[in-house]
């Protein structure tokens, strides 16, 4: 028996936490990964010990670790019930970040000042509105298709015309994709995001401030990604937590929330307005993340999980991470990665300190 060593079983609908996984790997702890998704299955081969039936090694494990919603959090509710020591969320808290509208009335619930917003399963509905009521809006799809970061489109026009011509081509071209979406005013300031960990209680500090970069390429170029990169810095609870996350903490403790949550706000003179939920890990952010903390994550983790209280050391000043991307990245088509990406080989000609993995195997 080894001493301190923990048993973590991850599950994942994508892969998109093998990094994390394989940093704990290396800590020494025994880590099995599951990816549902059968083209992503080969994410992390060669880094991590992959198993093909997640549920085979529940009782095997002392930490399951989810690492999105889009129902992982009413798996990790069940087995939080069932006495297990889990990161991951609820429902409820995969609602918060899957259906826009639930997710900015539980922050008016809460008492968190939102920007005004229409919901519509209708895109004649929304050119109607947006011509009976002219002014900039920003497109938001709900649900999948928000994963589909190219659709949210910024409104620029001040009479709204140039959403109406991209809700007119997106009923031609996306509506079985969009079954609902939201209109949001538009109000320019800075994009920025607070976040933290909880343990099922209490917020563990510091908490994370940090910005998306979402463009493609630099100069806020291009299509818009998932995340291209980020800068953060760690910071007590400053004004933008306690107005915004903080508000949330008694739905937290009620749902028993384990793991990394976070706010994105547009913040201006005027106020802070927030836009979206993000409760989970936020990808790269996580693997950034890691870079800032002065703590093993393992034990970090596993302390989370089991509702405890665990010292958070971090690094002062910024952090900065990017991603290195291939086509046909941020699209998807088969035939360009079969051709370009799949199997291409990555070669280091220095240290590979700062590098973490994303969708990559080792053979």
């Amino acid at each position: 028996m080894r001493p301190n060593v923990e048993k973590f079983l991850f599950v994942s609908l994508e892969g998109l936490s093998v990094d994390l996984a394989w940093t704990i790997a290396k800590e020494g702890h025994d880590v099995k990964y599951y990816v549902k998704v059968p083209a992503e299955r080969e994410i992390g081969d060669g880094f991590v010990e992959k198993v093909e039936d997640w549920e085979e090694h529940i009782d095997w494990a002392d930490v399951i670790l989810f690492d999105d919603v889009l129902g992982q959090g009413t798996l990790a509710q069940e087995l939080r019930a069932k006495g297990k020591a889990v990161i991951g969320g609820s429902a409820y808290t995969d609602m918060l970040e899957d259906d826009r509208t639930f997710g900015q009335e539980e922050m008016k619930k809460a008492g968190i000042n939102i920007l005004p917003y229409q919901e519509f399963t209708s895109f004649d509905d929304a050119i109607a509105f947006v011509k009976q009521n002219p002014n900039k809006y920003v497109i938001k799809p709900s649900g999948e298709a928000q994963n589909i970061k190219r659709l949210l489109f910024i409104g620029q026009e001040d009479d709204g015309a140039d959403v109406v011509r991209v809700l007119e081509a997106y009923k031609k071209t996306w509506a079985y994709h969009i079954k609902v979406f939201q209109l949001q005013k538009r109000v320019t300031g800075v994009e920025v995001a607070v976040g933290a960990f909880f343990n099922g209680k209490e917020f563990i500090t510091p908490i994370n401030v940090n910005f998306e970069h979402k463009k493609l390429f630099p100069g806020n170029l291009g299509p818009a990604t998932g995340e291209m990169g980020t800068s953060m810095f760690w910071s007590a609870p400053n004004k933008i937590f306690n107005n915004t996350l903080k508000k949330m903490e008694a739905k937290l403790v009620a749902e028993g929330y384990a793991g990394y949550i976070d706010i994105n706000t547009i913040v201006n003179a005027n106020g802070i307005y927030p836009l979206e939920w993000t409760s989970r890990f936020g990808y790269p952010t996580i693997s950034i993340q890691q870079e800032g903390m002065r703590v093993p994550m393992g034990q970090f983790f596993a302390a989370l999980a089991r509702g405890e209280k665990p010292e958070l050391k971090v690094k002062t000043g910024y952090q900065v991470g990017v991603r290195i991307v291939t086509s046909p990245y941020p699209f998807k088509d088969q035939e360009t990665f079969d051709t370009y990406s799949k199997d291409a080989a990555v070669i280091f000609k220095k240290p590979t300190d700062g590098v973490h993995i994303v969708d990559v195997k080792r053979t």
